[in-house]
């Protein structure tokens, strides 16, 4: 048989490109199994595996000894376009008794097995091998780690340390990734003994994997010892130093890294942006961020790559320079999903949840542009913030038309959506259906039932999650903290403290030393809340001494109220909520003086108190009302403002009296009459009433926490409208029922 007569149309140019014959006689005389297995493995190695298959066919249709062998199937078996095809081709070697004999077919299996996610198969034709040599090991933990089986990858790696087998690099490099993805530092550090004992530990591609999987962890120093120790750097080095010190927060060595790879000669890429933009963001280094943009320009990553552009986009975003961001943004050539999810998170972010939404408007009139992952996660929160339930449950429609709705981020947002706009049930529905093998869901649903006020019922939820053997995170403990705070459950939130840093090897970080402030602070326990802040190994924030003041509040402590308020001047002089309170607390013990103090310290500082909004949802509509006279009048204004009269006579008939302390501003007592009618969750609610059936439930949705007034008058609506009132502030919700609140009046 000459080569020539046997060679189909293209196939010298497959055969030369493959490597497999470079130079062809057509005149020499070439075995016929070796042509054909030459030509099925020239074409399998070309992604042509319809050109292979006639041939194993023809070799099969041939009489002894034109017959397959052990070389005829391996590249096949590697190049099978499915699984159906892999198992075929597996039942063929079987019937020919080339299985066993063929450490090359029965690897061939192997990775074809995994390449489809058939484990059980994979670890069958692996087991029956006769003789497992290290590239069959490789290959079976590869294929294990690339089907995020961790576990079995370490436990298949230890049998094969166990059997006497001496790893190599490709041996190391597959199970290191195993040891980010259990959280497992123990196993990297027995790892990396293991490659010097090997005598890998001098390997590029095996120090590059160190000090990624360093770095994943949070072992930056042992990342680092790799880096010093390595003889030669390239790229992947440089990128996975950087990542590891931005991961860690490490801003400043994240940047001397950067230095230092330039002076080696090594040119950063995108990813080394990527990281050096979100370390910049970490660290607030708005110079820094500045120069970044000018490096990214001068190369022409900003217009030529949309990775580049996403993170600065993101960056300036992070660094609360929304308009830099959308800056950036808008001079791309070209946005994806990812830029446009950048974006909607970068507004939401910075409490822009009105504008976020708007953008995400922007992005559906996009063609072409499908809603992803990102989409949700940064989407589904801003709704989350304005109440928007209709629009939420449009999104949540949506998920589950795509498939994302089992996604745990995407569910996880849609937990927090439904529990925040005062949907529980719903949101407990949502929590059993949906997997719970991450903390995300199970801190969602603590986090919502603890703003509702139902401590107990949190409690027994964190019961069950450790009953499931889920391992809580700091997030859990914050949650569950808030939830005792709430429900005044002060001795658990004092076990919950102490179990979080026994148990758990949890540092407390200022959240949890907030919320155990405002525990013991709303218990009436001052002393023991100030001693507690007192005796903090970390500085004490405005988050703490704001708790503190809240509590003096609540209980009319002036002078420990002074001390708090004195601390919160230094830290957050211009917010001017704290001097609000202060003024608050002074006006309920009668003390003018104080109140005319604090009003002079915000006249000399020209402080404006933070807008008030609120915003109701009704006929699929957001409405948003803003404290005092609007900028753009509702198109039903004077309807509100009729409203608004009539209902201020009724309440005033069953026993409300304005409280004028929460009036900032020094005017006449019908100034503030007008002034505290016209708070935006007073406008929002006589808009849903105007506008829903008697006796309709209305949910409401603040930025701020509700003044004590709009307080007591909404108890008092809630009675005379014969409706329920759920309100959202900034702390907690409130249930107004028949005049009183869920709340208790401590908020």
């Amino acid at each position: 048989m000459r080569a020539s007569s046997a060679l189909p149309r293209g196939a010298h140019a497959v055969l030369i490109t493959s490597g497999q014959l470079r130079h062809l006689d057509p005149l020499l005389q070439v075995p016929p199994l070796l042509l054909n297995n030459t030509l099925i493995a020239a074409f399998s190695r070309a992604a042509l595996p319809r050109l292979a298959f006639p041939l194993l066919r023809h070799i099969l249709s041939c009489a002894y000894p034109f017959r397959p062998d052990g070389f005829t199937f391996p590249s096949l078996i590697r190049a099978a376009p499915s699984n159906a095809s892999a198992a075929q081709l597996h039942a063929c070697a079987l019937r020919l008794g080339l299985v066993r004999p063929s450490v090359f077919t029965s690897g061939s299996l192997v990775h074809a097995y995994l390449r489809f996610g058939r484990i059980s198969e994979a670890y069958k034709v692996f087991d029956e091998m006769s003789e497992r040599d290290v590239p069959a090991w490789n290959a079976m933990l590869s294929g294990l780690c690339r089907n995020a089986r961790a576990a079995e990858a370490v436990g298949l790696f230890g049998r094969m340390v166990g059997e006497g087998v001496a790893g190599d690099t490709v041996t190391v490099s597959s199970v290191l990734p195993m040891c980010v993805l259990l959280g497992d530092q123990v196993l990297a550090l027995v790892m990396h003994v293991y490659a010097v004992k090997h005598g890998l530990d001098k390997e590029l591609f095996v120090c590059n994997a160190l000090i990624d999987v360093y770095g994943k962890l949070g072992m930056l120093e042992e990342a680092q010892c790799v880096f010093h120790g390595m003889e030669c750097r390239d790229l992947v080095t440089w990128n996975s130093i950087i990542s590891g010190c931005e991961q860690r927060g490490q801003t400043a060595a994240a940047l001397k890294m950067f230095q230092g790879m330039r002076g080696s000669g090594v040119s950063p890429d995108v990813l080394t942006l990527v990281s050096l933009a979100s370390a910049i963001a970490q660290g607030g280094d708005g110079r820094s961020a500045k120069s970044l943009h000018c490096y990214v320009m001068r190369r022409g990553w900003d217009v030529d790559d949309i990775i580049a552009g996403n993170a600065i986009v993101d960056m300036y975003a992070k660094l609360s320079n929304i308009e830099a961001a959308q800056r950036m943004f808008d001079s791309m050539p070209v946005q994806d999903s990812v830029s446009w999810n950048t974006l909607i998170t970068g507004y939401m972010q910075n409490g822009l949840a009105n504008e976020a939404v708007e953008r995400y408007g922007h992005m559906q009139k996009h063609e072409g542009l499908k809603a992803i992952q990102g989409t949700f996660v940064s989407v589904l929160p801003a709704y989350s913030h304005l109440g928007a339930l209709q629009q939420g449950m449009r999104m949540h429609a949506l998920s589950i038309k795509i498939g994302l709705n089992v996604d745990v981020y995407v569910g996880t947002c849609l937990i927090d959506l439904y529990a925040k706009c005062g949907k529980l049930a719903e949101a407990m529905l949502l929590f059993e259906k949906m997997p719970r093998r991450s903390t995300g869901p199970w801190n969602a649903i603590i986090s919502g039932l603890g703003v509702h006020g139902h401590g107990a019922e949190a409690l027994t939820l964190f019961s069950r999650m450790q009953q499931e053997g889920i391992k809580p995170d700091h997030v859990t403990f914050v949650s569950l903290l808030a939830a005792c705070s709430h429900a005044g459950l002060v001795d658990q939130g004092r076990s919950f403290f102490d179990v979080m840093q026994v148990t758990y090897d949890i540092v407390p970080i200022a959240k949890h030393y907030a919320c155990m402030a405002d525990m013991l602070g709303r218990a009436g326990q001052l002393d023991e809340a100030f001693n507690f802040i007192q005796n903090m190994p970390i500085k004490p924030d405005s988050a703490v001494w704001g708790a503190l003041l809240g509590a003096c509040r609540i209980h009319g402590n002036v002078e420990m109220g002074k001390v708090a308020s004195q601390n919160l001047f230094e830290l957050d002089p211009e917010n001017v909520g704290y001097y609000v309170l202060m003024s608050n607390m002074y006006a309920k013990v009668g003390k003018w003086d104080g109140v005319d103090e604090v009003r002079s310290l915000v006249r000399r500082q020209n402080l404006q108190k933070t807008p008030g909004w609120s915003s109701i949802e009704v006929k699929r509509s957001v409405n948003v009302f803003y404290s005092g006279n609007q900028t753009e009048p509702h198109p039903q204004h004077e309807e509100i403002q009729a409203e608004l009269r009539s209902l201020l006579a009724k309440i005033r008939s069953v026993g409300y009296v304005s409280d004028y302390s929460f009036v900032l501003q020094d005017v006449e007592d019908d100034e503030k009459e007008h002034i505290l009618n016209n708070h935006s969750e007073r406008l929002a609610i006589a808009f849903g009433i105007i506008n829903t059936p008697s006796r309709t439930p209305l949910h409401i949705y603040k930025n701020l926490r509700v003044c004590g007034d709009c307080h007591n008058a909404t108890k008092y609506i809630s009675q005379i409208t014969e409706r329920e009132i759920i309100v959202r502030d900034s702390n907690r919700f409130h249930h107004f029922k028949d005049g009183h609140c869920s709340c208790g009046d401590f908020w």
